[in-house]
């Protein structure tokens, strides 16, 4: 992986991508260099209007590239199905799970699940199963779900997984990162036991300057908080262009093995993508299938192609 750059996405033509917020920051360049390598990429954003000037956007930087968005709104499971309703390719080689927030205020989904649960875990999982029959049907396809190094603050807590005891954002922030491992885990154990070719696999950007740091101190009215994090995007954080690197690799790379987790090299940082640490929690085959039972039980989206 040393050296490792967007240079190296190998020739993606013919191949139909699903990225999940890329109108702007890492899910924007995921999806113009996927599209650059010649890739049919669909951006699910979750405002139509930013969608769609992210690709006429896209398509000025990458004049002939194939791009269209297809409004998702992840906190919304009825805008889920209506996503999946809408996608209307006979192939999906890639689904990247991008769309995230992050150490928001306490909130609730459009379903009343606690937001960040909802949306980084939840609203992808619901995703994710409704694509499945289209994913199983594309030899070599590709499932990546973007985590956070801090994951490694919490493992979840299956008897309060939308924080209704007791929010702390970030807490609940980890915890949702913990789930997109063990989401990972657990679908690229059912994946292999069904005999499919369909890679899961895990990223993360380390620390990247998007908009995604300063959301929720913006919401929450917190000004010196945003100004603090403005300041450390700006002095410390690497690009989003750098930060997208991690993802591309596990969705394009040949060697990508299925539950996989690739970061910056350097501390988990910044850098080439490499091989990054995970807490021993998101290995645990009995959290993974307590998580996923308890997901289709809160979505209702069942995944009975990989039944075990």
């Amino acid at each position: 992986m040393s050296g490792w750059s967007e240079k190296d996405v190998p020739d993606q033509s013919g191949r139909v991508a699903v990225v999940t917020g890329a109108n702007s920051g890492i899910g924007y360049v995921t999806a113009r260099e996927l599209a650059r390598r010649g890739a049919r990429v669909v951006l699910a954003c979750r405002s139509e209007a930013r969608g769609t000037a992210a690709v006429d956007r896209l398509t000025a930087e990458v004049p002939g590239a194939e791009a269209e968005v297809i409004r998702l709104d992840l906190a919304d499971l009825a805008s889920v199905r209506e996503f999946a309703d809408a996608f209307s390719y006979d192939r999906l080689d890639l689904l990247v799970n991008n769309a995230g927030v992050m150490a928001l205020p306490y909130g609730t989904t459009a379903d009343g699940f606690e937001t960040q649960f909802g949306v980084n875990h939840l609203g992808h999982f619901a995703l994710t199963g409704r694509l499945l029959p289209t994913l199983l049907g594309t030899q070599g396809a590709r499932v990546v779900t973007v985590s956070s190094p801090v994951h490694a603050l919490s493992n979840i807590d299956i008897t309060d997984l939308n924080s209704e005891r007791r929010y702390r954002r970030w807490t609940a922030y980890a915890r949702s990162k913990t789930a997109n491992l063990l989401f990972t885990h657990e679908l690229a154990r059912r994946l292999a036991a069904h005999g499919s070719d369909v890679v899961a696999a895990a990223a993360h950007p380390g620390y990247a300057d998007t908009n995604l740091q300063t959301a929720g101190p913006r919401m929450s009215g917190r000004k010196g908080s945003e100004r603090f994090m403005r300041i450390g995007n700006r002095y410390f954080a690497q690009s989003a262009a750098s930060g997208a690197l991690p993802t591309l690799y596990a969705a394009t790379a040949p060697d990508v093995r299925p539950d996989s987790f690739t970061g910056p090299s350097l501390a988990m940082w910044r850098g080439a993508p490499g091989r990054s640490w995970r807490a021993p929690w998101t290995l645990n085959d009995r959290a993974g299938e307590r998580l996923w039972g308890a997901s289709e039980q809160l979505t209702g989206v069942t995944y009975d192609a990989l039944k075990v």
